[in-house]
């Protein structure tokens, strides 16, 4: 940008916030990725502009969970990547359906794997724990817990060495959510006698970890709302400032969906912007006896299953996503984020499509594409002697984008303060399609140099691309409120981040 229009923007800045006074604060985001998953940046939607969600791609099955002592009942799994390994673990749990009830033949136990590139794992004998006469396995805890073993890489500052690892799990005599530590993720111990919470139903996967961006540790938990609904399975959320002393649990708030039996709710900061939570609870629905029931996959094992529990046999399960900006309040989405899918031997079931709890990059499948997103969820449950996971993917911030045909729409943000000299977009187009940018003042006049007729084109598919005007920069806009207004033809926008360019 020239002196002479740096110098006019300055006095028109100055005016344009005078007359702000009255208005709105605008959003402070600074020089972080704001993922495009809620209304919290935008004014506006208009034309064919639409938030969009993505469904993840379904990948190979990277696990069978078919040792003695895993089977048919495992799932609860955990996935992170610790410096150059990726880390996983779940329960072990074996069921064998039998007319009027169910066989569980040995007890559950938390199993470990491990992989270096997230796609092709392996389940090391850890030689810790004996079953059947032998510790040639990857048991990596038995008792209290084994439930659903969850743990996490505790990145507290001032974390002691010995537990740079933490777990919790559900464990009886007395009931409650035990913590576990551990100096290598593998050799654990109790963190005290007693649980750190009780009074809660736990019945599912539970999980905690420490929010770097609140300096808390956040746990959430499962419950049975007895109150309002009587008998729901619902989230709920606690806080606690040494892992030990913890708040009363709170039930999430959803801003405008139904009340739903929700079991896992698999909620972490997103990495990449970890001043957003993002969740992916899974539905549970009893749909019942109809044809369309009886004409889904093995009805005959289905029919087997309902008859130790109707539920077990009618009821399926699928994933939802949910965001939030302070851990309580959350915008959920109720369509599916990950359905059953297309009907196949041993899906459409019960205990189908629990996704495991934190996502992972990994390499794309495709010569020179960028790192994405996996996610791994659970299928044939209770099925057979074994359960299985599946490795899903996804394009990085690609859970959900605004959206506009080739026909057209825009996006108007509120009033924001940016830090940076750089917008970049994660975003895809067709060959056709493409992104313009205007920057505004807040009352919605264009900047000298950066209206839209100013703005080169953005097309193509990209984690990063700069938007670029013909003469001048956004830079000098930086600690003032602006407002940012899209042009999308047959485009999707995934997430904007302003930034520092050096060159």
């Amino acid at each position: 940008m020239n002196r002479a229009v740096a110098f006019t923007l300055s006095g028109l800045f100055m005016a344009a916030c005078a007359a702000m006074a009255q208005d709105a604060e605008p959003v402070a985001i600074g020089s972080r990725l704001e993922p495009l998953v809620d209304t919290h940046l935008i004014a506006t939607l208009s034309g064919g502009a639409a938030f969009r969600m993505h469904p993840p791609v379904p990948r190979e099955i990277v696990l069978d969970h078919n040792e003695p002592w895993e089977g048919s009942g495992t799932g609860y799994h955990t996935v992170f990547q610790d410096g150059p390994l990726y880390r996983m673990y779940y329960k072990t749990w074996h069921l064998d359906p039998q007319a009027g009830g169910l066989k569980t033949p040995h007890p559950t136990f938390a199993g470990y794997a491990h992989s270096t590139d997230g796609i092709h794992w392996a389940k090391p004998r850890l030689g810790l724990f004996e079953y059947e006469g032998s510790k040639d396995n990857n048991i990596v805890w038995v008792g209290k817990g084994s439930h659903d073993f969850t743990p996490f890489k505790d990145t507290r500052p001032g974390c002691p060495p010995e537990e740079q690892y933490k777990a919790v799990g559900w464990g009886e005599e007395p009931s409650g959510l035990y913590a576990f530590t551990s100096a290598d993720g593998i050799h654990w111990t109790f963190l005290q006698d007693a649980p750190i919470m009780a009074g809660y139903a736990f019945d599912t996967q539970n999980l905690a970890f420490w929010d770097s961006v609140r300096n808390e540790y956040r746990a959430y938990i499962r419950d049975f709302s007895q109150q309002n609904y009587q008998g729901v399975r619902g989230i709920r959320t606690a806080t606690s400032q040494d892992f030990r002393t913890w708040t009363e649990a709170q039930w999430l708030e959803y801003a405008d969906s139904p009340v739903e039996q929700l079991y896992t709710n698999q909620v972490q900061p997103y990495y990449r912007a970890p001043h957003l939570f993002v969740g992916f609870p899974t539905r549970y629905v009893e749909r019942g006896w109809s044809p369309s029931m009886e004409a889904l996959p093995n009805p005959e094992h289905r029919r087997l299953r309902s008859s130790a529990s109707d539920r077990y046999g009618m009821a399926i399960s699928e994933t939802l996503f949910m965001t939030s900006r302070d851990g309580l309040h959350f915008n959920r989405w109720n369509e599916a984020f990950l359905p059953p899918g297309i009907e196949r031997d041993d899906n459409w079931a019960y205990g189908d499509n629990y996704l495991a709890w934190q996502l992972v990059e990994t390499e794309s499948c495709m010569d020179g594409a960028p790192r994405e997103l996996s996610l791994y969820a659970t299928e044939s449950y209770w099925t057979g002697n074994s359960s299985k996971l599946r490795r899903y993917t996804l394009r990085i911030d690609g859970f959900v984008s605004i959206n506009a045909p080739l026909s057209g729409g825009e996006i108007l943000t509120k009033p924001l303060v940016f830090e940076g000299n750089e917008l970049v977009l994660n975003f895809a187009t067709s060959a056709a399609g493409g992104i313009r940018v205007e920057v505004q003042f807040p009352d919605g006049q264009p900047l000298p140099g950066l209206a839209l007729d100013d703005c080169h084109e953005v097309f193509g598919d990209a984690l990063a691309r700069p938007v670029v005007w013909k003469e001048a920069a956004i830079g000098p806009c930086a600690g003032q409120p602006v407002r940012l207004r899209f042009v999308l033809r047959d485009a999707h926008l995934y997430a904007l981040q302003f930034r520092a360019n050096e060159g």
